[in-house]
């Protein structure tokens, strides 16, 4: 409005002028110049002066009045009246040269762009965790004669004479949702090892294949997914639950041995109802180390010969798993949650044999699994047993076998989520298994039993260590070997996170 009145009286003032010399030049043009008197001059200039005051007191006027009425906001858009009319007089300069006359600049109009699809690799994230290990055979059995069991385990081969510090893995995981629909997973560890390299001696530090595979949705969201590629084959609970997410350092023999490695090439379905998810979901916002999400239910084929090993015969090993948490706040446990489940297994497997390549002949390796898992709020219990028929080598006879097999193992654990230290899980474990080791060559007789006690600290989300202390009787992976290794064990993991 300030700038209106502005415009308006300047205007006002340049018309009144106009106005009031049109008379006198009128005048002057009529008379001559010879026949005017001083009076008539001395006349007009006095008129002159008049309406000159009388405008000047008008525009005082009109100023004082837009002064007063001014807004302390920053005024309206000046209306382009008065250029315009300046434009239109004929001879009139351009508005943006007269005097008193302020050129507003052109309003900038922002065209909206639509924003730009994110590419494939854009989605995709990098992380991965490394675990290095202190293994120190305290008492027994830690070397022993040709034809005698050592303190060995199968989940280590750090444990043994003369060793000090190794890595248990070096793991990088790449992951993403590609779409709506596919999303990817790969996996390899970097802490492989590997033999015969140079006279028989071991090499550490190798790569090798995990994981590869894709997750396809066909229903758009994750409650179903169809995983193509290499994967965890779902028998087994804590075969599922990742390594970097358990408390004992290794496996257990009796589940282990069913699946060494924990992985084979094939096509596996999941199914997870919106119900179970929410459960899991809670437990795992609340430091519950869970299984890692293979669904609550699962069914899957595969080659059946196990991690990175060729195809060997033209049989599938078939899979299904089931398992439901069960919330226990309707019998007095508030927040507590039981979980139960099991799974089956049907397979034929070619083991490796001592003469070189595989065995022509393929062995039933047939398991059926229970699972049970009181999360700790604060105690808890664990536990997994299977039974079955699989390949084992007789030394009576001298060859491979079909024979029985049994084991598991029962833990106890306590989360503690307040300690000077951070989190803390005091856990104590027993194991037992009796049956064939199909992962070694000529597929060698396990006999196992072990009590371990054991202590994880969480410091913070980036580093975690572990510490147990255990008390083994095992007889060695090996055909050649007879008897049982005896023994006490020291452990000790550190685990980071990236």
């Amino acid at each position: 409005m300030s700038r209106i009145a502005g415009g308006f009286s300047i205007a006002l003032l340049t018309a009144a002028l106009l106005a009031g010399t049109s008379t006198p030049a009128l005048a002057q043009s009529e008379q001559p110049q010879a026949e005017a008197s001083e009076t008539d001059q001395a006349r007009m200039i006095a008129d002159l002066q008049r309406q000159i005051d009388e405008l000047k007191a008008m525009v005082t006027t009109l100023q004082a009045a837009q002064t007063a009425a001014a807004p302390a906001a920053s005024p309206a858009p000046v209306t382009q009246a008065a250029p315009m009319l300046a434009q239109g007089t004929p001879g009139a300069a351009p508005a943006a040269t007269q005097p008193g006359i302020v050129q507003q600049p052109a309003q900038q109009v922002a065209v909206a762009t639509p924003p730009r699809s994110k590419q494939w690799y854009e989605k995709l994230r990098l992380r991965g965790y490394t675990q290095m290990r202190l293994n120190e055979i305290v008492s027994g059995d830690a070397s022993a004669p040709a034809g005698e069991s050592r303190l060995r385990t199968i989940g280590d081969s750090g444990v043994r004479a003369d060793n000090n510090f190794n890595f248990r893995r070096i793991r990088l995981i790449l992951q993403g949702d590609l779409n709506d629909y596919v999303s990817i997973y790969f996996q390899p560890d970097f802490a492989a090892a590997v033999s015969n390299q140079s006279v028989g001696e071991r090499r550490e530090g190798t790569v090798s294949l995990r994981d590869m595979y894709a997750d396809v949705y066909p229903t758009g969201d994750k409650s179903i997914r169809i995983r193509l590629g290499q994967s965890k084959v779902p028998f087994g609970w804590e075969n599922l639950q990742s390594s970097s997410n358990r408390l004992a350092l290794d496996r257990t023999d009796g589940i282990n041995s069913a699946l060494p490695g924990e992985r084979d090439l094939g096509i596996v379905a999941y199914y997870t109802p919106a119900q179970v998810q929410e459960i899991w979901d809670r437990l795992s916002a609340d430091g519950q180390k869970l299984f890692g999400n293979y669904g609550a239910f699962g069914v899957g084929v595969f080659n059946g010969q196990g991690i990175n090993r060729t195809e060997t015969n033209n049989s599938l090993m078939k899979v299904a798993m089931a398992t439901w948490p069960f919330e226990l706040d309707g019998i007095g446990l508030d927040g507590q949650v039981f979980e139960l489940g099991g799974a089956v297994l049907r397979n034929r497997v070619n083991p490796e044999v001592r003469t070189g390549g595989v065995s022509p002949v393929a062995y039933k390796d047939n398991r059926v699994g229970l699972h049970a898992i009181l999360y700790p709020q604060p105690f808890g219990l664990q536990g997994e047993w299977n039974w079955g028929t699989g390949p084992e080598f007789d030394p009576a006879t001298g060859r491979i076998e079909e024979r029985p097999l049994s084991g598991g193992y029962v833990q106890a654990m306590v989360k503690v989520d307040e300690s000077p230290i951070g989190r803390i899980y005091p856990f104590a474990r027993w194991q037992y298994y009796r049956g064939g080791f199909k992962g070694a060559v000529n597929a060698p007789r396990l006999e196992t039993e072990e009590l371990e006690l054991g202590l994880e600290v969480l410091l913070n989300s980036a580093l975690e260590l572990t510490a147990t202390y255990g008390w083994a009787s095992r007889k060695e992976a090996d055909e050649r070997r007879f008897g049982q290794a005896e023994g006490q064990l020291l452990r000790v993991q550190a685990q980071w996170n990236y």
